[in-house]
Protein backbone atom coordinates (compact mmCIF):
# COMPACT_ATOMS: atom_id res chain seq x y z
CA UNK A 1 0.00 0.00 0.00
CA UNK A 2 1.33 3.39 -1.04
CA UNK A 3 0.08 6.38 0.94
CA UNK A 4 -0.04 10.07 0.28
CA UNK A 5 0.82 12.11 3.39
CA UNK A 6 -0.93 15.50 3.68
CA UNK A 7 -4.69 15.10 4.00
CA UNK A 8 -4.38 11.30 3.99
CA UNK A 9 -2.29 10.39 7.04
CA UNK A 10 -1.90 13.80 8.69
CA UNK A 11 -4.38 16.70 9.00
CA UNK A 12 -2.22 19.33 7.33
CA UNK A 13 -3.95 20.44 4.13
CA UNK A 14 -5.26 23.71 5.53
CA UNK A 15 -1.92 24.54 7.13
CA UNK A 16 -0.41 24.19 3.65
CA UNK A 17 -3.18 26.36 2.18
CA UNK A 18 -2.65 29.12 4.73
CA UNK A 19 1.13 28.90 4.35
CA UNK A 20 0.81 29.42 0.59
CA UNK A 21 -1.68 32.25 1.13
CA UNK A 22 0.70 34.01 3.51
CA UNK A 23 3.61 33.51 1.11
CA UNK A 24 1.74 34.82 -1.92
CA UNK A 25 0.32 37.81 -0.03
CA UNK A 26 3.84 38.75 1.10
CA UNK A 27 4.95 38.58 -2.55
CA UNK A 28 2.11 40.86 -3.62
CA UNK A 29 0.20 38.05 -5.36
CA UNK A 30 -3.53 37.99 -4.59
CA UNK A 31 -5.06 34.52 -4.83
CA UNK A 32 -8.18 33.29 -3.04
CA UNK A 33 -7.78 30.58 -0.43
CA UNK A 34 -10.19 28.24 -2.22
CA UNK A 35 -8.11 28.42 -5.39
CA UNK A 36 -5.00 27.49 -3.44
CA UNK A 37 -6.78 24.53 -1.84
CA UNK A 38 -7.60 23.10 -5.28
CA UNK A 39 -3.87 22.87 -6.03
CA UNK A 40 -2.65 21.26 -2.82
CA UNK A 41 -1.21 17.82 -3.53
CA UNK A 42 0.40 18.68 -6.86
CA UNK A 43 4.11 19.37 -7.13
CA UNK A 44 5.47 22.77 -6.19
CA UNK A 45 6.57 23.30 -9.79
CA UNK A 46 3.10 22.62 -11.16
CA UNK A 47 1.62 24.78 -8.40
CA UNK A 48 3.73 27.67 -9.70
CA UNK A 49 2.62 26.96 -13.28
CA UNK A 50 -1.02 27.00 -12.15
CA UNK A 51 -0.33 30.22 -10.25
CA UNK A 52 0.98 31.84 -13.43
CA UNK A 53 -2.27 30.99 -15.21
CA UNK A 54 -4.39 32.27 -12.32
CA UNK A 55 -2.68 35.66 -12.02
CA UNK A 56 -1.62 36.11 -15.65
CA UNK A 57 1.98 36.76 -14.69
CA UNK A 58 5.12 34.76 -15.36
CA UNK A 59 7.04 33.66 -12.28
CA UNK A 60 10.77 33.27 -12.92
CA UNK A 61 12.70 30.28 -11.59
CA UNK A 62 14.49 32.35 -8.94
CA UNK A 63 11.22 33.81 -7.69
CA UNK A 64 9.58 30.37 -7.79
CA UNK A 65 12.34 28.95 -5.60
CA UNK A 66 11.95 31.85 -3.15
CA UNK A 67 8.20 31.20 -3.01
CA UNK A 68 8.71 27.48 -2.36
CA UNK A 69 11.21 28.20 0.42
CA UNK A 70 8.92 30.82 1.98
CA UNK A 71 6.00 28.39 1.86
CA UNK A 72 8.07 25.69 3.61
CA UNK A 73 8.97 28.16 6.35
CA UNK A 74 5.38 29.35 6.77
CA UNK A 75 4.15 25.75 6.92
CA UNK A 76 6.71 24.74 9.55
CA UNK A 77 5.63 27.69 11.71
CA UNK A 78 2.16 26.11 11.73
CA UNK A 79 3.38 22.56 12.25
CA UNK A 80 2.44 22.49 15.94
CA UNK A 81 -1.21 22.55 14.77
CA UNK A 82 -0.83 19.39 12.65
CA UNK A 83 -2.19 16.09 13.98
CA UNK A 84 -2.42 12.54 12.65
CA UNK A 85 -5.76 11.89 10.99
CA UNK A 86 -8.13 9.43 12.72
CA UNK A 87 -7.00 5.86 12.24
CA UNK A 88 -3.70 6.70 10.53
CA UNK A 89 -1.43 5.28 13.22
CA UNK A 90 -3.63 2.23 13.74
CA UNK A 91 -3.87 1.51 10.01
CA UNK A 92 -0.10 1.56 9.52
CA UNK A 93 0.42 -0.56 12.64
CA UNK A 94 -2.20 -3.06 11.44
CA UNK A 95 -0.63 -3.36 8.00
CA UNK A 96 2.77 -3.91 9.59
CA UNK A 97 1.36 -6.64 11.84
CA UNK A 98 -0.24 -8.28 8.79
CA UNK A 99 3.08 -8.14 6.89
CA UNK A 100 1.57 -5.88 4.23
CA UNK A 101 4.36 -3.66 2.87
CA UNK A 102 3.59 0.07 2.84
CA UNK A 103 5.32 3.33 2.04
CA UNK A 104 4.54 7.05 2.05
CA UNK A 105 4.94 9.12 -1.13
CA UNK A 106 4.41 12.87 -0.95
CA UNK A 107 4.76 15.87 -3.26
CA UNK A 108 6.11 17.72 -0.23
CA UNK A 109 9.80 18.30 0.40
CA UNK A 110 11.87 16.33 2.85
CA UNK A 111 11.93 19.41 5.08
CA UNK A 112 8.15 19.56 5.46
CA UNK A 113 7.42 15.80 5.28
CA UNK A 114 10.00 14.10 7.49
CA UNK A 115 8.65 15.50 10.81
CA UNK A 116 5.45 13.57 10.10
CA UNK A 117 7.23 10.28 10.82
CA UNK A 118 7.52 11.18 14.50
CA UNK A 119 3.95 12.50 14.50
CA UNK A 120 2.76 9.12 13.22
CA UNK A 121 4.90 7.20 15.71
CA UNK A 122 7.15 5.82 12.96
CA UNK A 123 10.89 5.23 13.03
CA UNK A 124 13.20 7.57 11.15
CA UNK A 125 13.92 4.78 8.67
CA UNK A 126 10.30 4.31 7.60
CA UNK A 127 9.78 4.23 3.84
CA UNK A 128 9.23 7.86 2.81
CA UNK A 129 9.59 9.18 -0.74
CA UNK A 130 9.53 12.96 -1.14
CA UNK A 131 9.61 15.44 -4.01
CA UNK A 132 13.38 15.76 -3.57
CA UNK A 133 13.94 12.14 -4.63
CA UNK A 134 12.19 12.08 -8.02
CA UNK A 135 12.23 13.99 -11.30
CA UNK A 136 8.55 14.91 -11.20
CA UNK A 137 5.91 14.89 -8.46
CA UNK A 138 2.15 14.35 -8.72
CA UNK A 139 0.21 14.06 -10.95
CA UNK A 140 3.19 12.32 -12.56
CA UNK A 141 3.59 8.73 -11.33
CA UNK A 142 7.25 9.03 -10.26
CA UNK A 143 6.60 9.21 -6.50
CA UNK A 144 4.45 6.09 -6.41
CA UNK A 145 6.77 4.20 -8.75
CA UNK A 146 9.70 5.06 -6.49
CA UNK A 147 7.73 4.04 -3.38
CA UNK A 148 6.84 0.67 -4.94
CA UNK A 149 10.47 0.16 -5.95
CA UNK A 150 11.58 0.95 -2.38
CA UNK A 151 9.32 -1.90 -1.20
CA UNK A 152 10.34 -4.24 -4.01
CA UNK A 153 6.69 -4.27 -5.07
CA UNK A 154 5.01 -4.26 -8.46
CA UNK A 155 3.02 -1.01 -8.78
CA UNK A 156 0.40 -2.90 -10.80
CA UNK A 157 -0.26 -5.00 -7.69
CA UNK A 158 -0.35 -2.03 -5.33
CA UNK A 159 -2.99 0.24 -3.84
CA UNK A 160 -2.50 4.01 -3.70
CA UNK A 161 -4.37 5.83 -0.91
CA UNK A 162 -4.80 9.57 -1.33
CA UNK A 163 -7.10 12.52 -0.65
CA UNK A 164 -6.67 14.53 -3.85
CA UNK A 165 -7.34 14.15 -7.55
CA UNK A 166 -3.59 14.56 -8.10
CA UNK A 167 -2.93 11.40 -6.05
CA UNK A 168 -5.45 9.41 -8.04
CA UNK A 169 -4.26 10.64 -11.42
CA UNK A 170 -0.71 9.67 -10.42
CA UNK A 171 -1.99 6.28 -9.24
CA UNK A 172 -3.58 5.62 -12.62
CA UNK A 173 -0.41 6.57 -14.44
CA UNK A 174 1.59 4.26 -12.16
CA UNK A 175 -0.79 1.40 -12.95
CA UNK A 176 -1.92 1.11 -9.31
CA UNK A 177 -5.46 0.88 -7.93
CA UNK A 178 -6.53 4.19 -6.37
CA UNK A 179 -8.31 4.48 -3.02
CA UNK A 180 -9.71 7.89 -2.11
CA UNK A 181 -10.24 9.43 1.32
CA UNK A 182 -12.35 12.52 2.00
CA UNK A 183 -10.09 13.90 4.75
CA UNK A 184 -8.34 16.42 2.48
CA UNK A 185 -11.44 18.29 1.33
CA UNK A 186 -12.12 16.81 -2.11
CA UNK A 187 -15.57 15.36 -2.74
CA UNK A 188 -16.44 11.73 -3.38
CA UNK A 189 -17.51 12.32 -7.00
CA UNK A 190 -14.31 14.23 -7.78
CA UNK A 191 -12.18 11.40 -6.44
CA UNK A 192 -14.19 8.78 -8.30
CA UNK A 193 -13.90 10.75 -11.56
CA UNK A 194 -10.13 10.86 -11.02
CA UNK A 195 -10.08 7.06 -10.83
CA UNK A 196 -10.78 6.02 -7.23
CA UNK A 197 -11.91 2.39 -6.96
CA UNK A 198 -13.25 2.99 -3.46
CA UNK A 199 -13.70 6.17 -1.40
CA UNK A 200 -13.73 6.23 2.42
CA UNK A 201 -14.19 9.02 4.95
CA UNK A 202 -10.64 8.70 6.28
CA UNK A 203 -7.99 6.14 7.18
CA UNK A 204 -10.05 5.02 10.17
CA UNK A 205 -12.89 4.03 7.86
CA UNK A 206 -10.41 2.37 5.51
CA UNK A 207 -9.03 0.33 8.41
CA UNK A 208 -12.50 -1.04 9.03
CA UNK A 209 -12.93 -2.06 5.39
CA UNK A 210 -9.58 -3.61 4.48
CA UNK A 211 -11.42 -6.80 3.56
CA UNK A 212 -13.03 -4.92 0.65
CA UNK A 213 -9.55 -4.60 -0.81
CA UNK A 214 -8.80 -8.29 -0.30
CA UNK A 215 -6.52 -7.54 2.65
CA UNK A 216 -7.24 -9.80 5.59
CA UNK A 217 -5.40 -11.52 8.38
CA UNK A 218 -4.95 -15.28 8.38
Amino acid sequence: MLFDLDGTLIDSVYQHVLAWHETLEAAGIALSVWRIHRRIGMSGGLFIKALEREVGKRVGEDEAERLREAHAGAFMRRYAEVRPLPGARSLLATLTAMNVPWAIATSGSDKTARPALELLGLPAGASLITRDQVAYAKPNPDLFLAAAARLGANPHESFVVGDSIWDLLAAQRAGALGIGVLSGGYGREELERAGAYRVYEDTDALLGHLDELGIRSG
